[in-house]
């Protein structure tokens, strides 16, 4: 068992883990201004304003830190499009909505969804934090399904593509329009916004 694991038992359990949440989220922007290869735990003290000794404290190290802050954020991102699912009243409706998101979380938040790229190119080589980003994956793939099937309800037919297919498509989407946004082509988020419906329709 780890130091962080005993001190774990050794507190309120509860507060440990509330801590560790605080902790996570206040590290992430650190760890996605200068990503995964150059950030270290004192760079993420420095940046932060974190003590490097409380980062330690509730944490074994680099990796352990930032399966918490990936995960916290990638699975809230995960439920971000479940109102759009859940209160569609039609499938023009969800594609529109759908579309809008893609390019709003594509604009405000392209910094973490560039430090998520660099991990999981990075779980290929470092097993640190790889089954956090397998499990990701799986949310994300999820939700991308959660959208289609719903699209195919609402449009009275059923999906043509498989789970995975749906996601495919969509993450090569967004993945090719954040690396236009990051170079400075705003055109990406217009590209995004139409392309997404689109691909909806394709889907089925």
């Amino acid at each position: 068992m780890g130091d962080v694991a005993v001190r774990a038992e050794r507190a309120s359990t509860d507060k440990f883990a509330a801590r560790r949440r605080e902790l996570a989220d206040s590290a992430l922007s650190a760890i996605a201004e200068r990503g995964y290869a150059r950030t270290g735990m004192r760079d993420v003290a420095a940046h932060s304003e974190l003590s490097h000794g409380a980062l330690h404290y509730y944490f074994e190290d680099k990796d352990d830190l930032i399966r918490q802050a990936i995960w916290q954020y990638k699975s809230e991102c995960a439920r971000r499009y479940d109102p759009i699912v859940e209160t569609s009243e039609t499938a023009q409706e969800l594609a529109r909505r759908f579309g809008d998101e893609m390019a709003a979380t594509l604009r405000d938040e392209s910094d973490m969804h560039r430090l998520w790229y660099d991990l999981r190119n990075q779980a290929l080589f470092d097993e640190g934090f790889r089954e956090t980003i397998v499990a990701i994956d799986d949310l994300l793939r999820e939700m991308v399904w959660n959208v289609v099937v719903r699209y195919g309800e609402l449009s009275g037919t059923t999906p043509a593509v498989d789970p995975l297919e749906a996601y495919a498509l969509f993450d090569g989407l967004f993945l090719n329009c954040l690396i236009a946004y990051l170079r400075g082509d705003l055109s990406a988020l217009d590209r995004i916004r139409e392309s997404s419906p689109r691909l909806l329709a394709a889907a089925i």
